[in-house]
């Protein structure tokens, strides 16, 4: 009976002591900052899921009164981004202030709203605003960092879409999908298709970016 409850005991110490380990990338995260969110997925492509982490900053400072009398969490967010190898895991971003605040001012609506994933080896990063539509950036791993190779945008009114942007940045491709009777009512939606060339003098590094919010690609190509 000793020994069954030794054996217990012993077991129950092991999995607390494990429950406590911090995560194996714990140390690429900055200090000052915590984990929002943990995201997983191949982007290397070498078959091994690796961790993103959605970070955000804890300086007090950031904790403002917004124009309603609300103490709100104003601190920026932003990635840090580990591969997986046989060693365990090696930093491949740090860039933990590329996003703003999840509760920046939306006007007379709320702010955009930020989700993360990974899709067919790309990371993508998209932002909803509701009835006003939404735009996303696509990075894939190459050349030792995460560029951008597309991006997409639709600006609605309501229910109604009134264009549709997307660019493929590898083929130097843009199409702007204008709903031809986005004013007219009861009318069904008739996209007309204008096509054109876009070209960046370098490569858009999500690294070397400083701010990703609303309007970024626009202002590359010299548009806003």
């Amino acid at each position: 009976m000793r020994i069954a409850l030794a054996l217990v005991l012993a077991v129950l110490v092991d999995a607390s002591a494990f429950a406590d380990a911090p995560a194996p990338w714990a140390g690429f995260v900055p200090q000052g900052f915590h984990v929002v969110d943990t995201i997983r997925g191949d982007l290397n492509h070498d078959g091994q899921d690796d961790v993103i982490l959605l970070v955000k900053a804890d300086d007090p400072a950031g904790v403002v009164t917004n124009d309603f009398g609300k103490r709100v969490d104003r601190n920026r967010r932003g990635l840090v981004i580990a591969f997986r190898d046989h060693d365990g895991y090696k930093l491949a971003l740090k860039n933990p202030t590329v996003f703003s605040s999840e509760n920046e001012d939306g006007g007379v609506y709320y702010p955009p709203e930020l989700s993360v994933e990974v899709a067919r080896g790309s990371l993508v990063l998209h932002y909803a605003h509701g009835r006003y539509g939404y735009w996303r950036y696509v990075f894939r791993w190459q050349q030792g960092g995460f560029t951008l190779i597309g991006y997409d945008r639709s600006e609605d009114r309501g229910p109604v879409v009134e264009t549709v942007t997307s660019i493929n940045v590898a083929t130097g491709k843009k199409v702007m999908k204008v709903n031809m009777n986005a004013g007219v009512p009861d009318k069904d939606e008739r996209f007309v298709d204008h096509w054109s060339r876009i070209t960046l003098r370098e490569p858009i590094r999500l690294q070397d970016i400083a701010d990703l919010d609303d309007g970024f690609v626009e202002k590359a190509l010299g548009e806003r």
